[in-house]
């Protein structure tokens, strides 16, 4: 069989199976077993390919229509511009997160000081987000990263020696092992409430439910943030979070209550949700 009907033979399950974006899928699984990209298989439609190729090919496919994301098939995502290792001990970085990074990234290059800035990136998982602020904050910086997850850990340190990335990574539940102060404390942290994660598409439940779990409300580890952070923030430091598209005034009211915290602002993805979360340690 060539590659141009053996696309056509996974497209059509996929299709049946209800997969959206049939043919990009069945494109990057191939590409991705051949070790080539997607233009190969359209300059080599004629090429055969071996029986044990197509074979594999139709085992990974069955994969993906039983929910296993493409990204922990390929073990692979951009975010940032950089490609990133994923398994199913990581969260798979999304696009709406490049939001919180880039308003990291802006904020931190705009501080002066005459000191080494430091960042904390809190719940790290894939350390996508410690990774693109190493290599983007124009400036002389430490990146810090931590999670409670060991599994996590060691793929995030991966992804840092494959993208020549500075960042010290911590074993911690949450502030438990942090120790210093920073300009910048970071986190995308579990934010689903715990009986909303059975609606969640299969997919999405393949990801680690640990790194998912917000709690009864999906607001327990901002808290934990709201409460404990200023005590690792500098003066004037900021603390910068993803929330769910509902979770603007909940998450709003909890770092009010602290009376920690000053200039609370909301940015919007580009869909027009309520992505980030934006405040200031009181000086």
């Amino acid at each position: 069989m060539n590659i141009k009907y053996a696309l056509i033979e996974v497209v059509k399950r996929l299709k049946e199976n209800g997969i959206e974006d049939a043919e990009l899928k069945a494109k990057i699984l191939l590409a991705y077993l051949l070790r080539q990209d997607k233009q190969y298989l359209i300059i080599n439609s004629d090429k055969t390919i071996e029986k044990s190729t197509y074979m594999l090919y139709n085992n990974i496919t069955t994969k993906l229509i039983s929910g296993l994301p493409l990204q922990y098939i390929t073990n692979n995502q951009e975010f940032m511009g950089i490609n990133f290792y994923v398994d199913e001990n990581v969260l798979i970085p999304q696009p709406d997160t490049e939001v919180l990074v880039e308003e990291v990234i802006n904020i931190a290059n705009s501080l002066e000081s005459e000191n080494e800035l430091e960042v904390l990136d809190l719940c790290t998982g894939s350390g996508a987000i410690a990774i693109a602020l190493s290599k983007y904050i124009n400036k002389t910086k430490k990146v810090y990263a931590s999670d409670i997850s060991e599994k996590a850990l060691e793929i995030a340190k991966k992804n840092a020696i494959n993208n020549n990335a500075k960042v010290e990574f911590i074993h911690s539940d949450m502030f438990e092992k942090i120790k210093g102060k920073f300009d910048i404390i970071v986190s995308n942290p579990p934010y689903i409430e715990t009986n909303t994660i059975k609606e969640l598409s299969k997919e999405v439940r393949k990801e680690p439910i640990l790194a998912l779990n917000g709690g009864k409300d999906g607001l327990d580890f901002y808290r934990i943030i709201a409460f404990k952070a200023d005590k690792y923030l500098k003066n004037n430091g900021f603390v910068c979070l993803e929330i769910g598209y509902n979770q603007k005034e909940k998450v709003t009211e909890i770092l009010k209550s602290t009376n920690n915290y000053t200039n609370i602002r909301v940015i919007k993805d580009l869909s027009g949700n309520d992505r980030c979360i934006i405040a200031n340690k009181k000086g």
